[in-house]
């Protein structure tokens, strides 16, 4: 019988685009919130494959949600939020209070972090 091989799900990044996205991440400051295409411009995804990655603990990857106040990691990363003064309406991030934009404008780096 043969198994088949599976697939590493691993992203290969280039160190550097890595090392801007953690260090937006790490730019979000504490009681406010970032969208994964805030710290990775044209590429959310890639900013989510980072942060399941990543495996330093001074990463606060809980205030990176999506780009519609929902949360990727649910009741653990919403405890996080609440305990850091973030507002919930429902299941949501109340996006308009507490959003920081991207550290580039959108036109920046897009498609190039």
């Amino acid at each position: 019988m043969v198994v088949p091989r599976r697939r590493s799900t691993r992203t290969v990044v280039d160190p550097e685009r890595e090392r801007r996205i953690l260090d937006r991440v790490r730019a979000t400051p504490l009681g406010f919130v970032r969208t994964y295409g805030d710290v990775s411009p044209g590429a959310p995804r890639l900013a989510g494959a980072v942060l399941h990655a990543s495996t330093d603990p001074s990463v606060p990857w809980h205030r990176i949600v999506r780009a519609d106040g929902s949360l990727a990691k649910g009741a653990r990363q919403r405890a996080l939020l609440e305990a850091e003064g973030v507002p919930f309406q429902g299941a949501r991030v109340q996006m308009r209070c507490v959003r920081l934009p991207g550290e580039l404008g959108d036109h920046e780096e897009s498609g190039a972090v």
